[in-house]
């Protein structure tokens, strides 16, 4: 796999840099999962610290490989993410650099590649990984929202803004919640289609829509009957629902469907 000897001469490269104390891989890596289409996520843990310094990410991913473009991860929240293209072979490489403190707070358990002194794997055994769960009262809040806004949009005839926002839902919402039952991570859509039920994957495929009033409220409305029967069967008794505010929504819902 040219992940896995990316990686590997990785290891070589870093192993004499005294500011570098290890190496990791995340993702696909600890699951045994990689194919020719995944991506290799490292975690480059250092004495000094690297990021946010775009300009010290970059000399770092340079010396790794034949770059080919690079930016950093603020729009996914993680200005300590490089992602990077490299070529011969070409491959997308997404390398996160932090610190030893900051090693120490994790979604999941890395593979260690390269750990100067056993430093990391010392860490690892003291610390625990907390994947971020959805908050269930967030998402009800703001859910019957986000359905009238969309429902304006229709109304307007802003079809693009309304179809990005089913995506947003899927993404946000649907996804993780139809792995949350289906007892995964809830990581969006990712994999979902080999991870879900078939009844699952054919639920979230019905919120898809073509590009039409129709076609939008259709999928909308699979949508909003998603949700509920994935509230009814996660939430608990604590969650307090919007009822009023799911009434009237529906309300104008089929008021919508009218015109």
């Amino acid at each position: 796999m040219i992940q896995k000897e990316f990686a590997n001469k990785a290891v070589q490269i870093l192993r004499d840099d005294e500011n570098v104390t290890g190496l990791a891989a995340g993702g696909s890596w600890i699951t045994n999962e990689i194919d020719e289409y995944s991506d290799l996520d490292l975690i480059l843990v250092t004495h000094d610290k690297i990021s946010p310094d775009k300009n010290k990410m970059v000399d770092y991913a340079t010396r790794l490989g034949k770059l080919l473009s690079a930016f950093t991860g603020e729009h996914v929240g993680e200005p300590r993410l490089l992602i990077c293209l490299y070529d011969d072979p070409l491959l997308h490489v997404d390398i996160k650099f932090l610190t030893l403190k900051e090693f120490e707070q994790r979604i999941e358990t890395p593979v260690i590649l390269l750990d100067k002194g056993d430093t990391l794997k010392s860490i690892l055994r003291q610390t625990e990984a907390k994947f971020p769960y959805p908050d269930y009262q967030w998402i009800e809040d703001r859910f019957w929202v986000w359905i009238h806004y969309m429902l304006t949009k229709i109304s307007r005839g802003e079809y693009f803004e309304a179809i990005e926002s089913l995506s947003f839902l899927r993404q946000m919402v649907l996804g993780p919640l139809l792995h949350i039952k289906n007892g995964n991570l809830p990581r969006g859509v990712r994999r979902a289609e080999f991870l879900l039920q078939e009844k699952d994957v054919e639920s979230i495929k019905n919120t898809i829509a073509f590009y039409s009033k129709d076609s939008i409220l259709e999928s909308l409305q699979q949508a909003v009957s998603l949700y509920r029967h994935l509230r009814n069967e996660l939430f608990a008794t604590n969650i307090v629902l919007h009822a009023d505010a799911e009434q009237r929504v529906m309300k104008y819902f089929k008021e919508v469907n009218q015109y």
